[in-house]
């Protein structure tokens, strides 16, 4: 089978020939017909799990896909061969991933039915950044008329928190580079703050001067999100995906903070992939590739030229 492969940390990805892998008792082999692109994935090349689990390179890049079943193992009752399913693929220490045109995955872990009226390339474009965005959202526990900012609203994870947000009944003000306003806007979100024109959170509090309720921070590394939960009211809430708050601090100022460090599950997928089917919830892909262009794609996406999600196909 045609593989997409990193051969070592700090190296450029491969299209290679593997063999095909088979699945143990509780597993499925999956024919992927798309495989989502994620900044996971070559922060994986740069060695972000380095020391933290084994890398039996050459290992298959990539974490989200949708396919069929191909195969099911003996004690697996939950799928069976010829199912649509998306999910989470990659397993480093197995040298696992979904740029391939077959991968395996747990029949109890990270996968899901694909809702009819769902193609393969929306599902793939799901998993990382919507379930993300769906946790972030439920973690803020947003009530109707409540102003939420999404800062890092123009990536994948940003333009699904926005539309979970808006479907909550929140006021979003989302950032955004001034190319991609007019988008995010029909996301539903109330206001767009062009950061390129200035600090985001002197934008806000201009504009807002009472300040607002809650923050998705899913740009601040540690030490940067001060400014932004300055702009919380008393009770307001901060959501982090980068680990970037003290969340101590915040609660000795009537704030609270969650670094969220977010965790599919075959019923958040279930969920997301049906709020997608029954266009509750758009997913914007950038671009489609194929699987030969892979690596020509990584560069694009890592220079940060994407504007929606590049989807790999099969």
């Amino acid at each position: 089978m045609r593989a997409v492969v990193i051969p070592g940390f700090h190296t450029e990805p491969e299209l290679v020939d593997l063999p095909v892998p088979e699945p143990a008792a509780d597993e499925v082999l999956v024919r992927v017909h798309a495989a989502g692109m994620n900044p996971f994935d070559w922060k994986v090349i740069d060695g972000a799990l380095e020391g933290i689990v084994e890398h039996p390179f050459p290992i298959v890049m990539g974490t989200d896909g949708a396919g069929v079943v191909d195969k099911v193992g003996a004690d697996v009752a939950s799928f069976r061969p010829g199912d649509r399913v998306l999910g989470m693929f990659m397993k480093v220490a197995r040298g696992l991933g979904s740029y391939a045109e077959l991968t395996l995955a747990p029949a109890d872990g990270k996968l899901a039915v694909i809702p009819d009226g769902l193609s393969f390339v929306e599902a793939a474009a799901l998993p990382t950044a919507s379930v993300a965005a769906y946790q972030a959202i439920a973690e803020a526990r947003l009530e109707p008329g409540r102003i939420l900012l999404v800062n890092g609203a123009s990536g994948g994870v940003g333009q699904s928190a926005v539309q979970f947000a808006v479907d909550a009944g929140a006021t979003v003000l989302a950032t955004s580079p001034p190319d991609l306003a007019d988008h995010l806007r029909g996301l539903g979100a109330a206001e767009v703050v062009d950061f390129t024109k200035g600090p985001t959170a002197e934008q806000v509090l201009a504009a807002h001067p009472d300040g607002i309720d809650a923050v998705i921070d899913l740009v601040s590394r540690k030490g940067e999100a001060e400014p932004l939960v300055d702009l919380l009211r008393p009770g307001g809430v901060a959501v982090s995906t980068n680990g970037a708050l003290d969340t101590d601090a915040l609660a000795a100022r009537e704030l609270r903070g969650v670094n969220l460090s977010s965790v599919a599950t075959p019923e958040i997928l279930a969920t997301v992939a049906e709020l997608a089917a029954t266009g509750r919830l758009r997913v914007t892909i950038d671009h489609e590739v194929p699987l030969e262009e892979v690596p020509r794609a990584v560069a694009h996406a890592r220079a940060g030229h994407a504007r929606g999600k590049t989807v790999v196909l099969l």
